[in-house]
């Protein structure tokens, strides 16, 4: 693999040590190592060890800066033919993120602090894969900035064993008792509890020692001063030395008796911790974050509440006063840093994560409605499902009208249903899904619905790959578009022209619904409630398209004719329809005289009206999803087609026959119209000859 990490600059630190250790393991097991920051003293080692460091200024916060890098870091990603872009840091993480996208590379993102929750520090929770170092800051991340929990990994920091070399604690006190705090200088890090902890230890210990390690930024310089006051009026400047920005830590810490940490606010991780726990240093921590993790109370170290200096104060005194105990806890912890903070380890859990992001995609198939296109669009979904196997999760969106028909589907591993007539209406319900599916992160999108909205939703949700129709319908928001075209074809064909462009190729027209035994079982039960004849062949129709498409509908009375010819074929018509035909079925059953016509208007789900149209001998239907039913289930069929086209909407079954008049006003697409003459002209006789044909 090439791996890059970017970080604002390679000084010394928690997150620049880190990097540079993962580099050099990188290289030590044959992947590349490319590091972009704006340099420090750190960029020799990291060259030495083999890695290739780039200097750009990612380190500035600035919005022109940020936009000027994007194509130059992105140049660099080309260039080494980088697999994986790993963000340290927020300013570089908004240069990586933009650049990731530009060349297709994946970008992941580690958590190195407890961000406060703004827009600036969302792009930490943008990665396909979002490391974090502890569970505090996993739960942060989740809950502030809404990252869902499958897309975080936690792996925590870790020390090299190699520099800091195990030294046990004194079994006897020794004349002088020095005590370090190691960390930049910046109020949260609590020097100044630090200190007046230190004043009330200094009346017990005689010979203290009070190593401060670390420089305040320019920013800080005031506060450090406010530090070296606060030293001198508690008459501990004597014993306590400044010692500044150290490079060589395992050395200091060689020298060191005991090792505070004194944060007041969450601290990530607590890197110097495990570094002292390595070097045999006992530790006093503020119970903090991910300090938690590392250091189990009275076992591995001892806990103190933050800005606490009475507590920490007292802490300090027992690990002087008792020798035995210091040695204890430091042996515990030192075997724990040898079990979970190695920096092998580290390396191991991070490629396991590069390696997670590289190998599982997410898909996800957008088709909102209607039932009738979703039954249509099963014939793609098999066919995505037999491209992307193994790794690949296929996730589908569908409208709450059409989901019982996908809910037994072998080829989702997930569906997302769209409220879209209620809370997820209009623009603002476009918005609040498309925040739901960002969280998910997809690699890829399929939009077979081809609309505004569905075109809008697969942008917003920042997938880096979106394919679907160019075709004027805000089409140019996706990357991967296939232009329109006018001649019209079928729908099982038009939905594989997209699939084309992921080399997917139309073999298998099949349509499949998948209902249940049970749902076998409750046709079987409706059927013999009407004392059906076990030989008596079931002529299915349906009565209405819907209350939106009236121009669809078949006359009532035509209906009615062709049920009574056919009770004198010893046939048996069965009726189906939605809950709102219910009307208009029992005016026909009065219009149609002397047949026993089966209502089961209203009486169906999806999947039962399948198994009942699986029953019948011949199923009528103009066009509606009961006719996709029919090619899905393989029942011979007849179609009605007058205002719509059945080049356009027509399933492909062998076993059909197609009845249209072909008007010259024919397909005209309205919902609405006077006379309705191209059903009108579909006279039951024409069915009938149809139904004798498809039989044959």
């Amino acid at each position: 693999m090439n791996i890059l990490q970017v970080l604002p600059e390679l000084n010394v630190g928690g997150v620049e040590t880190g990097t540079v250790d993962l580099a050099k393991y990188l290289v030590r097991s044959g992947h590349k190592a490319v590091v972009v920051s704006n340099g420090g003293e750190l960029v020799k080692e990291l060259e030495a060890v083999g890695a290739t460091h780039y200097r750009l200024g990612v380190h500035k916060k600035s919005i022109l800066s940020v936009i000027r890098l994007i194509p130059e870091l992105a140049a660099i990603i080309k260039k080494e033919k980088i697999d994986i872009v790993h963000a340290r840091s927020r300013v570089p993480a908004w240069i990586a993120y933009f650049a990731s996208r530009r060349v297709n590379a994946v970008f992941i993102t580690t958590c190195h602090g407890f961000y406060k929750k703004h827009i600036f520090s969302s792009v930490m929770g943008w990665g396909k894969r979002v490391i974090v170092l502890s569970n505090v800051i996993a739960r942060h991340m989740i809950e502030d900035f809404h990252v869902s929990h499958e897309r975080i990994r936690l792996v925590p920091r870790s020390v090299d064993l190699e520099k800091f070399k195990y030294r046990a604690p004194d079994k006897i006190r020794p004349k002088e008792f020095n005590v370090g705090i190691i960390g930049r200088i910046t109020p949260i890090k609590g020097h100044l509890y630090f200190i007046k902890a230190m004043a009330k230890v200094s009346r017990v210990v005689p010979k203290i020692k009070i190593w401060i390690v670390g420089e305040a930024s320019a920013s800080k310089e005031a506060h450090k001063e406010q530090i070296q006051v606060l030293v001198r009026r508690l008459g501990l400047w004597p014993y306590t030395e400044f010692l500044g920005t150290q490079r060589n830590i395992p050395e200091v810490l060689s020298h060191l008796d005991l090792l505070v940490l004194a944060t007041t606010t969450h601290e990530a991780f607590g890197r110097v911790i495990i570094e002292a726990q390595a070097s045999g240093v006992p530790v006093v921590a503020t119970e903090v974050g991910g300090v938690v993790d590392i250091i189990e109370d009275e076992k591995t170290g001892l806990l103190v509440p933050p800005a606490d200096p009475k507590a920490m104060a007292e802490a300090i005194v027992r690990y002087y006063k008792d020798p035995l105990l210091a040695q204890n806890l430091a042996e515990n912890a030192y075997k724990k840093v040898q079990e979970k903070y190695n920096v092998e380890l580290m390396v191991k859990n991070t490629l396991e994560v590069y390696k997670d992001a590289l190998s599982n995609f997410k898909i996800l198939i957008i088709k909102f409605s209607s039932l009738g296109d979703i039954i249509l669009s099963t014939a793609a979904l098999r066919a995505i499902r037999e491209k992307f196997r193994g790794n690949y999760k296929i996730s589908f969106l569908v409208g709450e009208e059409s989901k019982d028909a996908l809910l037994r589907s072998p080829y989702i591993d997930e569906l997302i249903v769209a409220d879209l007539k209620n809370k997820d209406k209009g623009l603002k319900g476009l918005i609040s899904m498309a925040a739901h599916l960002r969280k998910k992160n997809f690699d890829i999108i399929i939009d077979l619905q081809n609309n505004r909205s569905s075109h809008i939703l697969s942008f917003l949700t920042f997938c880096l790959n979106r394919y679907g129709y160019n075709n004027g319908k805000f089409g140019f928001l996706l990357n991967h578009r296939i232009k329109d075209e006018k001649p019209a074809m079928d729908p099982v064909t038009h939905q594989f022209r997209i699939l084309k462009m992921l080399g997917i190729d139309l073999n298998d027209y099949r349509l499949e619904l998948w209902p249940s035994q049970q749902d076998e079982q409750y046709i079987d039960d409706l059927l013999n409630s009407h004392w059906l004849s076990a030989k008596q062949r079931i002529v299915g129709i349906n009565i209405s398209a819907s209350s939106r498409w009236l121009t669809k509908n078949w006359p009532l009375i035509h209906i009615a004719r062709l049920s009574e010819e056919l009770d004198f074929k010893d046939m048996r018509v069965l009726i189906t329809g939605t809950s709102k035909e219910i009307p208009a079925a029992e005016k026909l059953m009065g219009m149609a005289k002397n047949t026993k016509i089966i209502n089961t208007c209203g009486k169906t789900t999806v999947n039962q009206l399948a198994c009942l149209i699986r029953k019948c001998a011949v199923f009528i239907s103009s066009d509606s999803s009961p006719l996709h039913i029919a090619a899905a289930v393989g029942t011979p069929f007849v179609a009605l087609f007058g205002p719509t086209d059945p080049l356009r909407h027509l399933p492909s079954e062998k076993k059909s026959v197609v009845i249209n008049k072909g008007l010259s006003c024919s397909p005209c697409y309205k919902s609405k119209c006077k006379s309705i003459e191209c059903m009108e002209l579909i006279t039951p006789q024409e069915v009938i000859e149809a139904i004798d044909k498809v039989l044959k």
